[in-house]
């Protein structure tokens, strides 16, 4: 009898001391995972966590057979919104209709502004956006594209002025009016640092800079010198100084380690430049929309 209460009283120990051991190890696990965590060794894609990341644009795109994409009204040639019948027009808008088909999908357009394009990218709100220009600090939070067409930089000048080359330029006594912050006042920062530079908070307000003769000319992208020209000819006229210097047009996208979306878009775009497609569809936009034909494109500028 003493000896079965003695072998009793042993296993309850036993069993107490591997309760008391097991529960030891766990702790010890919850106290490395948690290390883990704070340190950063542990991630989102670990095992412990058990998440993977997020669904990429290019899987939710053929998922649910719909191409979003963000549009900026009363931007023609590039954006334009029909305010009665919200019907969409605009180069920007062929290529997205372009895009959707040879994915199969339908397009979706969700109204945005130039501003807001990349918050829309980063929250998922849209897929893609058509018309960004490429800049460091978009770099950090979105990505890119391979150029769509590029848009070469002119001069909007008063009828009398004209100049040769952008160096000719680089003197105090031209002044030259820009919207402030955009790729026209970084490019002739860059590239007349010695002009006067007359900074605007837009672009409409530089012109009229121009037009009421505080400015000799001032800086904009071809595809919008030429709608600006055409409504108002007595602005002057437009000047392209030497050598052409141009920005890229380019499609923003949300940053993601899958790489597939990106790399269709790419494969579309080379498809539709090698097809004179892009050129094609941006010159009929711009004679429907603005009223520019193909004759009144300046020597040396190209698409």
């Amino acid at each position: 009898m003493a000896k079965t209460q003695f072998k009793l009283r042993l296993a309850l120990a036993l069993s107490r001391s591997n309760s008391y051991l097991d529960k030891k190890m766990v702790d010890r696990r919850r106290f490395v995972t948690a290390a883990a965590c704070a340190s950063g060794l542990v991630t989102a894609g670990s095992s412990v966590f058990a998440q993977s990341e997020p669904e990429s644009a290019f899987a939710r795109v053929n998922r649910t057979k719909v191409l979003r994409m963000g549009a900026v009204p009363g931007q023609a040639p590039y954006y334009v919104k029909d305010p009665a019948t919200g019907e969409w027009q605009g180069f920007m808008i062929d290529f997205g209709k372009d895009l959707a088909a040879s994915l199969k999908v339908s397009l979706e357009i969700h109204e945005t502004t130039w501003g807001n394009a990349v918050l829309d990218l980063e929250s998922d709100k849209i897929d893609l956006f058509f018309g960004l220009n490429p800049t460091p600090q978009r770099a950090l939070v979105v990505d890119f594209s391979d150029p769509l067409f590029n848009n070469a930089f002119v001069l909007l000048a008063k009828p009398d002025f004209t100049a040769l080359t952008w160096e000719s330029l680089n003197r105090a006594d031209f002044k030259v009016a820009v919207d402030n912050g955009s790729s026209h006042d970084q490019m002739i920062t860059r590239t007349c640092p010695n002009a006067t530079i007359l900074r605007f908070d837009n672009a409409p307000t530089a012109t009229l800079a121009l037009q009421s003769g505080r400015a000799d000319a001032q800086v904009l992208v071809i595809i919008l010198a030429l709608p600006v020209l055409k409504k108002n000819p007595s602005i002057g006229h437009i000047v392209v100084p030497l050598p052409v210097q141009s920005t890229t047009t380019n499609i923003g996208f949300r940053k993601e380690s899958d790489k597939s979306w990106q790399n269709y878009v790419n494969q579309w775009i080379a498809k539709a430049r090698a097809d004179g497609r892009v050129k094609s569809v941006v010159m009929a936009n711009l004679e429907k929309l603005v009223g520019v034909q193909a004759g009144e494109i300046p020597q040396g500028v190209s698409f």
